[in-house]
Order: structure tokens, then sequence, then C-alpha cells
């Protein structure tokens, strides 16, 4: 393959690499918008409608709470590209709507908080590779909290990555792929 059709990786590792959730519970983290090649529908990419993709998930005994992290290590860039930070989901969660609206503070998701994405934004951003840059993997991870972050959106992610290092009850890596069109 050229290197038009695979990307780079990142040098830094994504969050669930960092992260060693403590105990032996189960998560596992799946959504219905994705294709038989795993493959995002274009309205979750921001070059269409920039819809956030609706997730589910097992629940996990005593999770207070949850946390998403979505990043993108084949951005041409030297870390992962954050395309969506959202935590203290319920711990009763089970399963997050498409489209969540691009606010910081989510009441009808519990009190959920947004974080600001690579893009600048708060809320999600989905998938924009360069054209011509093949196709992206975007790794949604999700884990399960003992206890709520006392965070605001504001919060920068290596912040929220120590956070989950210390309360991670469990955790899970779901893989979407994207490639621009004309690619």
């Amino acid at each position: 393959m050229s290197q038009a059709q695979t990307p780079g990786h990142s040098g830094e590792a994504i969050v669930s690499l960092k992260v060693r959730p403590y105990g032996e519970r189960s998560l596992i983290l799946t959504t219905p918008a994705l294709d038989l090649d795993d493959r995002l529908p274009d309205r979750h990419s921001a070059y269409h409608d920039n819809l956030s993709p609706p997730l589910v998930w097992t629940p996990v005994e005593d999770a207070a709470a949850y946390a998403i992290v979505v990043e993108d290590p084949d951005a041409p860039r030297e870390r992962p590209f954050v395309h969506w930070l959202i935590w203290n989901i319920p711990g009763e969660a089970t399963s997050l709507p498409e489209g969540l609206p691009n606010e910081a503070s989510l009441g009808l998701i519990g009190g959920a908080t947004q974080g600001r994405n690579d893009s600048g934004s708060i809320g999600w951003f989905g998938p924009r590779p360069p054209p011509g840059h093949g196709v992206h993997h975007y790794h949604i991870q999700i884990f399960a909290l003992g206890a709520r972050l006392p965070f605001g959106p504001e919060t920068p992610l290596a912040q929220l990555v120590d956070a989950l290092k210390g309360d991670a009850l469990a955790s899970d890596d779901l893989v979407a792929t994207y490639e621009a069109a004309g690619a």
C-alpha cells in the first residue's frame, strides 16, 4: 500500500493503553451505528451531520459513573486526536442516544459533563481525516468509575486520564473506522 493509503500513527498511546482498571469486572461497548466493516456512517462525520453515535454497554456492578474518550491515533500529529470527552454519565445508564447536543452539561444524561475536543469545541467532533490519508481508526473507549469526577468541561485530557487511572473499575475499547470521500 502507498503512504497515502496507510495513515501514520501518532507517537503517543491512546487512553485505554494508559489506564489499567482494578478488579475483574467486565464491560462490553457496542454501537448499532457501525456497518459490517466497522465503518461509521457519514452522518457521524464532521464532513456531514457531525452526530455523536449511539452507544450501548453492559452494566458494571458498583459503577457510580462512566466516562467515554474517543481518539484517532491515525491523525497526522504527535498524539492522538481527541474527538470526544464525556464523563459523569450516571452509573445506572447503559446507553447514550445518537446526536447528543454539544453542551458542557447534559441534564438529559444525569448531568454528564462533556469536555473540549481537539477541534476546540465542546462535545462530539466527528471523524474528519484528511482526504487521501486512508482509513482512520477511532477508538471509542469507555471506563466504569467508582465515583463521579469533580471536573468541569475545560479539564485537560491528562487530568482526566490521571483520575481514570485511580478510579476505573472496568473498561472497553470499540474501534470504528472512517475514510474521507475521494481518498
